[in-house]
């Protein structure tokens, strides 16, 4: 917008390139969309690039199906894997993902990749908590002579 100015008060664009730090190439362009466009030519714009094939509103739904877990939306286990996502994407909007692509679809939603724990939906901490606390102790193997062990190189 300053070289703008300058151009508007009759600079050269060799002199405008030297006064805002540009090249004399950029500050020609700048002059050439100013006389098509005027100043409002010289705004900026978003960068070109495909739109996005799930609007605003069909991303919040998605986020909300989500949450509502994969047995929600009739799969056997509760854990969401790309693959299933771009199933169910493709069922809810009816646009299609490559499995392998859903992952970026994700990240930008805010979510990341958690892996599931390896414990037992059994798992009795209480239980576990005793054992450790009264029957460990009675069953480990300890010194005969009730010296402390002593390791040497």
């Amino acid at each position: 917008m300053r070289a703008a100015e300058l151009l508007a008060k009759g600079m050269r664009p060799a002199d405008v390139a030297r006064a805002v730090g540009s090249s004399r190439s950029s500050v020609t362009r700048w002059k050439a969309m100013m006389r098509g466009r005027g100043a409002a030519g010289l705004k900026a714009r978003p960068a070109p690039g495909r739109p996005p094939r799930l609007s605003k509103g069909q991303k919040a739904r998605l986020v909300r199906i989500l949450l509502r877990g994969p047995m929600a939306s009739g799969y056997p286990t509760d854990l969401w894997t790309c693959p299933r996502v771009a199933e169910m994407i493709e069922r809810a909007f009816g646009v299609r993902y490559n499995p392998s692509y859903v992952w970026q679809v994700l990240r930008r939603l805010g979510w990341t990749c958690q892996k599931p724990e390896r414990r037992a939906r059994e798992r009795d901490e209480e239980a576990i908590r005793r054992w450790r606390q009264e029957d460990w102790p009675r069953i480990k193997k300890s010194p005969q002579d009730g010296r402390k062990h002593r390791f040497h190189r």
